[in-house]
């Protein structure tokens, strides 16, 4: 018989954890206390809510809940339901739980949607069987599954970028078939850009610091050029894979903002528009699961929602961490060459491990390191992006895997170590920029540490699983050893943080070998030294970030403002950005203040420039709140200065701006070399001080001066170049350095012609210097004081700087960096920049005191001929 007789209708019961007593293929009895106090919690205050988010910590089985969630209103609504993964790895072992674990009847979505078959298509339509895909499967633009009535997204801290990047445009200067593309828009922005900004994003300004710099097109800049910019777009974008963001932008171009990179042109909003994606706007619910939801309203940003109802995590998790991770930061101890040694014995120590990275330049330089040195078979993130199977079946295996700190998991024995190294705390531009320019640190608190939390977790997904977590790099090392941020995590992470940190202090390698071999070996030995842990979890509560709740206030609002900025109602955006401003009163939020401030002055302009002419006046309003609002933000203040009629305020503006340049600079030396111990520090004070004494090696010391000091320096090495220069915006000061002689030698003639023509080189040869109205002085740094006949028509222009005085000042200098290090903690601090600008410009080591210092110590006049 080939009709296919009527299935008997499926009912619901009043609640989802009901259900799981009904599905007879199920293999284990039946769901857990908290599963069942969530699940009957969602039914009765968050059934009919648009947006509801439920935070159930890793392990605690949050996949069996978000599935019986759907499974539930798939019976009693008879709807559609999508339950969205972040990878296809997680989407396969979602599937799987579902069909051999929980008895649940579900279709998975992978790969291309002309693959889909037929069947699996038609049980979703109808209304048959869930859908378990990707997030990249709803967020494109032109998705299938558009027609959803309830879209549940699991672990939704790890959705930003994968939502983000629909409304994202990032052109990099270094892909091949997007150099042009980068080239021309450079040159639009070319002559609305300082030279030294120009020469950056265009990478010809060399740096190890440069990779960190991040600059922003400002609104008003972007207006004029809008036209322009979209030309060009149009045109190089049309065969590449860059039209699919593009056509999302193009016609809310002026609701964007344009970042600027050594790498790359990233253009996006500030909150993703989630509300134009019809896919994910029009379903009845979305349901958001994460083991970290946060309260600062971090979830409403990342997924453009107003306002999310939050089912909080279930009594008894709140103190309780999952499984046991023992941290071993090998830098407390180690020197970089040692805490190489150190991994290559740990990885052979290991059946498996996982080594996270933050670039696909590391994971090489990582997997060429062990495939040179350990006899270990190395799998990359494509080898287990399908399947892990191979992996956890393979012994002597490591996994190197870069930009991928969630949706990879190693419960149990399947990996027992894991190595990150190098974190990033920002993901891309917007966030580096919030970050280290306007002083917002605070914004990113939460998602930092789900960040953070996510990584540290890969192998340990339930209570009894347990890993060693290897910490290395700069940044990463720095946030989890720092005391002062610790009390922020779970109690647990605390007590794991604090004595990882205590057992890696002053030791050898050895040390570390035999305390890994004895947690692993989790025998008696271990569970001595864990109570240690237990004891101290218990002592300890966590505290709330900062401003946290008026974070949580302000979110809905900001969303209204990106709301009404793509919808071209800039007097509405306006609104709703002074209501941001009304609420961050708090101190600590000052640089997020100033940034809606910028952000309310820019819609003001944008109103005004279609003809409403009084927000003209609102946005000088707006310009010049921002820069009040946080004094320590020189990106601000340059902005503003175009705004200020006074004469004498915008100089001293220009003065502000070029001493906190150098503030950012010296933050971003300080990140670099790290805060967790002194070693990186004292070895690069020691080379600048030491150096500055041996003629050899001072050009180069005294170019690394200059960097430390926050001066944009660099040397040549070419015919007739200068030696170091240091430049801070328009002002820049070339040497010659003739420190290679006695006190009785006498200046040649030809060597007073060099120093005094190096301008002219400047001029022609260094791009930042191009402009007319960058000063340049030439300064002769020696210890000579008498000068030959003939030299003399070539020290007007000349300024002079004794070498016994330079050395004292740098001496000067240098303390007082280490003496503002004490109190510095990460860039962006605006109560720490506005102490080093006051103490730089008090002792005369910013750029402003520097020069008047040196243009009045004329060479002619301070030199005597003989």
């Amino acid at each position: 018989m080939a009709f296919t007789k009527s299935k008997p209708k499926s009912s619901a019961p009043t609640s989802p954890d009901l259900l799981f007593r009904e599905l007879p293929r199920r293999k284990i009895p039946d769901v857990l206390p908290h599963q069942q106090t969530m699940m009957q919690k969602y039914a009765s205050e968050a059934e009919n809510v648009k947006d509801v988010a439920l935070q159930l910590p890793t392990g605690s089985g949050k996949t069996l809940v978000g599935l019986l969630i759907a499974e539930w209103r798939r019976r009693k609504h008879k709807e559609k339901v999508v339950y969205l993964c972040p990878t296809i790895q997680l989407v396969n072992q979602a599937v799987s739980q579902a069909e051999n674990k929980y008895g649940l009847s579900v279709v998975g979505f992978t790969g291309s949607r002309k693959k889909y078959s037929a069947a699996d298509k038609a049980y979703y339509n109808q209304g048959d069987r869930i859908a378990v895909t990707t997030y990249s499967s709803l967020f494109n633009t032109n998705p299938y599954f558009s027609d959803a009535d309830i879209v549940i997204v699991d672990d939704a801290h790890a959705a930003e970028n994968y939502v983000a990047k629909m409304w994202t445009l990032s052109i990099n200067r270094h892909a091949h078939d997007q150099a042009a593309l980068h080239n021309v828009l450079s040159s639009i922005f070319e002559p609305h850009l300082d030279s030294t900004t120009y020469s950056r994003m265009t990478g010809q300004w060399d740096s190890v610091s440069e990779i960190y710099w991040v600059d922003k097109v400002p609104t008003p800049i972007l207006l004029k050029i809008h036209d322009d910019i979209v030309g060009v777009l149009d045109t190089y974008t049309k065969d590449k894979d860059l039209r699919y963001p593009w056509s999302m932008l193009r016609d809310h171009l002026k609701s964007c903002h344009i970042y600027l990179s050594t790498s790359e042109i990233f253009i996006r909003p500030i909150i993703a528009p989630t509300w134009s994606l019809a896919a994910f706007n029009k379903p009845k619910q979305r349901i958001y699961m994460s083991a970290t939801l946060g309260e600062g309203g971090d979830l409403e940003r990342l997924m453009g929602r107003e306002k999310i109802l939050r089912l909080p995590v279930p009594d008894g998790w709140d103190t309780q961490g999952v499984g046991r991770r023992f941290f071993i930061f090998p830098s407390l101890s180690l020197e970089q060459e040692e805490e190489v040694t150190l991994r290559h014995s740990l990885l052979k120590r290991s059946k498996r491990s996982l080594v996270l990275v933050p670039s696909d330049h590391m994971r090489e330089e990582i997997a060429e390191d062990i495939n040179d040195n350990l006899s270990l078979k190395v799998f990359s993130a494509e080898d287990i992006e399908l399947s892990k199977d191979n992996f956890v079946t393979t012994e002597n295996a490591v996994a190197v895997v870069a930009n991928r700190y969630d949706g990879i998991d190693f419960p149990g024995d399947e990996c027992r170590l894991l190595c990150i190294e190098g974190l990033p705390k920002a993901v891309n531009a917007q966030e580096r920029f919030f970050m280290t320019r306007m002083g917002a640190n605070i914004l990113y608190n939460e998602r930092i540490q789900t960040r953070v939390l996510q990584a540290i977790g890969r192998c340990t997904r339930s209570l009894e699983d347990y890993s060693a977590v290897v910490v290395t790099g700069d940044e990463l090392p720095d946030y989890l050893s720092d005391p002062r941020r610790r009390r922020y995590f779970h109690p647990e992470l605390q007590a794991e943080l604090w004595f990882g940190v205590e057992q890696s202090k002053d030791k050898e390698i050895s040390d570390f070998l035999e305390n890994f071999e004895i947690f692993i070996e989790n025998g008696a030995d271990w569970e001595a030294v864990n109570q240690m842990i237990v004891d101290y979890r218990n002592e300890v509560d966590k505290d709330s970030f900062p401003s946290i709740d008026q974070l949580s206030d302000a979110v809905q609002y900001e969303v209204k403002y990106q709301l009404s900025m793509w919808s071209h109602d800039y007097s509405e955006a306006v609104s709703n950005a002074e209501s941001v401003i009304s609420i961050l009163t708090d101190s600590g939020l000052r640089g997020y203040r100033a940034l809606w401030e910028y952000l309310a002055g820019s819609a003001a302009a944008m109103s005004a420039s279609e003809g409403h002419s009084s927000f003209a006046v609102k946005a000088r309003e707006h310009f010049l709140g921002a820069k009040k609002a946080a004094h320590g933000i020189p990106w601000l203040v340059q902005l503003s200065a175009a705004s200020e009629s006074n004469t004498e305020s915008t100089l001293e503006s220009k003065v502000n701006h070029n001493v906190m340049f150098q503030v950012e600079k010296i933050e971003t030396t300080l990140s670099n070399l790290g805060m967790r111990h002194d070693r990186n520090y004292s070895k690069r004070e020691k080379e600048i001080l030491e150096g500055l004494n041996d003629p050899s090696k001072f050009e180069n010391a005294h170019k690394l001066l200059g960097e430390h000091l926050g001066y944009d320096a660099e040397k040549i090495e070419s015919s007739a170049s200068p030696d170091p220069w240091w430049q801070v915006g328009l002002k820049c000061i070339v040497f010659e350095d003739y420190v290679d002689t006695n006190p009785q030698s006498k200046l040649d003639p030809t060597k007073a012609r060099q120093a005094s023509s190096h301008p002219a080189w400047m001029k022609e040869n260094v791009l930042s210097c191009k402009p007319e109205e960058v000063e340049i002085i030439p300064v002769l740094l020696t210890q000579v004081d008498v000068y030959q006949s003939g030299a003399e028509p070539h020290l007007n222009n000349l300024s002079l700087w004794k070498l016994s005085d330079f050395k004292q000042w740098a001496a000067d200098a240098m303390a007082l960096v280490r003496e503002l290090r004490k109190t510095f903690s990460e860039p962006g601090n605006l109560v720490w920049r506005a102490e080093a600008s006051e103490q730089l410009q008090n002792k005369g080591f910013d750029i402003d005191s520097l020069f008047s210092y040196l243009k009045s110590q004329n060479a002619r006049t301070l030199m005597t001929e003989k």
